[in-house]
């Protein structure tokens, strides 16, 4: 084996890429091969690429293409394509990008370890090198999706939902929390299908209770809940466990009930409103973040209209929003895409701008109260950092200037916000 080889393994995509990655890595490290965060200093790339709309499949398609052009060149030796663009595609991969070396799937560790001339580590599989700030970590609690939503591409890329053990998971943490993580995001196409599959029920806040028992864990965020079967155990462990974070991601993707009917998301507007406030009276303190789909095939102007007054009644305190996607083999494909890219944008753009007005209400409500904070990274003149409020990557942040104190890089601590933007927020030192 080359003790030398040096490999970069580059993600595109969510967040369970991210842990498929990171997984991978560990395996390539164990290996004796030497992992560069810079791709022109790598012999062997590896891109894990995204398959899930159409943005994302020419963003890795481009990727590849790029990584084509640097091995011309002499800058690389060799190209592993995986993930889900590769799972999804690989034939017509195979077939019009001949110059990647070998394409796997999803997952296929195994593979790629002996595709480098190395061995799958077994007793490393719960193991990873974190990419991400260590003292916040991705867990991924499940692979896959039963549910038939008509818009997505993900079980058939990834297959039916799988749960990992509530042990597989523990240990997985604990490694984690050994490592210096604090916050936990749990991640998984449904994270509120889990443990079904192998316990015949749900069992998810019986998993945020082991994890919370877990020395070191400070913030446990439930990411991707789906809304038609949220367990109401869940909503007690969110309510009273103080290391659950009050936040919940729950993507409803429309709210009229032609547009969810056909969407096939298993819900109605009435229930989804149901739920809403259920979770709101039991959840003192509750952030929620959803996720929407605007331009489906059937969207009418009259069910937009609708969507924007549940935007403004609800008031969700995070919010964003793709535009509709055809994708191939999905039920929806037959309706084709008759809404057109402007209208789609347009009504985007709409959405954005209700929200940024309820995200600055939302914020103004935080001026003068202490909240606390995990720092996150120095950027420019600041502490970057985030209340229990925001997810990484994807929600607001605190800045703290750092003339007024001193933080270290992922410990928590307590700041007064004196203001506010439509997202971030602005505090001192407490």
């Amino acid at each position: 084996m080359n003790t030398k080889e040096r490999v970069h393994v580059l993600t595109l995509g969510c967040s369970k890429n991210v842990v498929d990655s990171e997984r991978l890595m560990k395996q390539i490290s164990a290996n004796n091969f030497k992992l560069t965060d810079d791709p022109n200093n790598a012999d062997t790339l590896i891109i894990n690429t995204c398959g899930f709309i159409e943005a994302a499949k020419q963003e890795s398609i481009n990727t590849i293409l790029d990584a084509v052009e640097m091995k011309k060149k002499g800058g690389l030796k060799k190209i592993i394509v995986s993930g889900c663009l590769s799972e999804r595609y690989k034939k017509e991969l195979i077939n019009d990008i001949p110059e990647v070396d070998v394409y796997f799937g999803t997952e296929n560790y195994e593979g790629i370890v002996n595709e480098l001339g190395g061995e799958l580590k077994k007793e490393l599989l719960g193991e990873r090198i974190i990419t991400t700030p260590s003292h916040t970590a991705y867990l991924k609690i499940s692979e896959g999706c039963d549910n038939p939503c008509s818009f997505c591409s993900i079980p058939l890329i990834r297959g039916a939902h799988k749960s990992k053990t509530i042990e597989e998971l523990v240990s997985e943490a604990e490694f984690l929390a050994r490592n210096n993580t604090k916050e936990l995001v749990i991640i998984g196409q449904d994270t509120t299908d889990y443990g079904k599959d192998i316990y015949g029920k749900r069992v998810l806040a019986d998993l945020l209770n082991r994890l919370s028992r877990i020395d070191g864990i400070e913030w446990i965020r439930l990411m991707y809940a789906y809304p038609s079967h949220f367990p109401d155990d869940l909503i007690d462990v969110i309510a009273n466990n103080p290391k659950v974070c009050k936040y919940i991601d729950m993507p409803l993707q429309h709210i009229s009930d032609d547009v969810l009917k056909s969407m096939r998301r298993g819900i109605t507007a009435r229930r989804t409103k149901e739920l809403i406030n259920k979770l709101r009276e039991r959840i003192p303190g509750l952030v929620l973040r959803t996720t929407l789909i605007t331009g489906y095939p059937n969207e009418t102007e009259k069910d937009f209209e609708e969507l924007c007054d549940f935007i403004k009644e609800f008031k969700f305190e995070r919010l964003g929003v793709f535009t509709f996607s055809v994708e191939e083999r999905t039920s929806s494909f037959i309706l084709g895409d008759p809404v057109s890219e402007e209208t789609k944008e347009s009504r985007k753009a709409a959405l954005m701008n209700i929200q940024k007005d309820i995200s600055a209400g939302t914020n103004s409500n935080l001026i003068d109260t202490t909240v606390k904070v995990l720092v996150d990274r120095i950027e420019g003149e600041y502490y970057i950092g985030r209340t229990y409020r925001d997810a990484p990557e994807v929600d607001g942040e605190v800045l703290i200037a750092l003339k007024d104190g001193e933080a270290e890089i992922g410990s928590f601590t307590d700041a007064v916000v004196y203001d506010y933007d439509e997202y971030d927020l602005y505090a001192k030192f407490s």
